[in-house]
């Protein structure tokens, strides 16, 4: 089974919803678990000392939510770039190797299958293609940091 049949698998088995899915070969196992389950989430929230409960009714409490024009400036200027996702979940890594150069820096500019990061996903180094041609606009998370599947990772103009 080819590296981009088990990416296939694991993007499909994300979508489907199922919670874990088993798939026996020949040669070889694969069991793909996307903790959707809730059952096995445990959550600790400190209780605090002291508490304010405000009096006022529910329906008087709707905060309003405003936009200043800095933010949509900045909704319009990402709206023309286009993100690339992480395709699962693992390590982010922007080198083949410690001692080697980065795939893409700002600036840089790829094309559509060019390697642009390595996830790594229970020991398995999967390099991740652009699907897109551009210039790498911005790196959105940083080297050997955990991503989840379909997390922005750069942000390339196409232009």
């Amino acid at each position: 089974m080819e590296l981009k049949e088990i990416q296939n698998l694991i993007k499909f088995v994300a979508k489907s919803g199922a919670s874990e899915v088993k798939l026996e070969m020949e040669d070889i196992k694969i069991t793909i678990k996307t903790g959707t389950e809730k059952s096995e989430t445990t959550i600790y929230q400190q209780v605090p000392t002291e508490q304010f409960v405000p009096q006022v009714p529910m329906a008087t409490q709707a905060p309003a939510v405003t936009e200043s024009p800095v933010q949509e400036e900045k909704k319009d200027e990402d709206s023309k770039f286009i993100t690339i996702k992480s395709p699962i979940i693992g390590t982010f890594y922007r080198k083949p190797s410690p001692d080697k150069d980065l795939f893409v820096k700002v600036g840089d500019t790829i094309n559509a299958g060019d390697t642009v990061c390595i996830i790594e996903a229970m020991k398995l180094f999967n390099e991740v293609e652009s699907e897109v041609s551009g210039k790498i606009v911005k790196v959105l998370v940083d080297d050997s940091s955990p991503v989840e599947f379909d997390q922005p990772l750069f942000l390339v103009d196409p232009s």
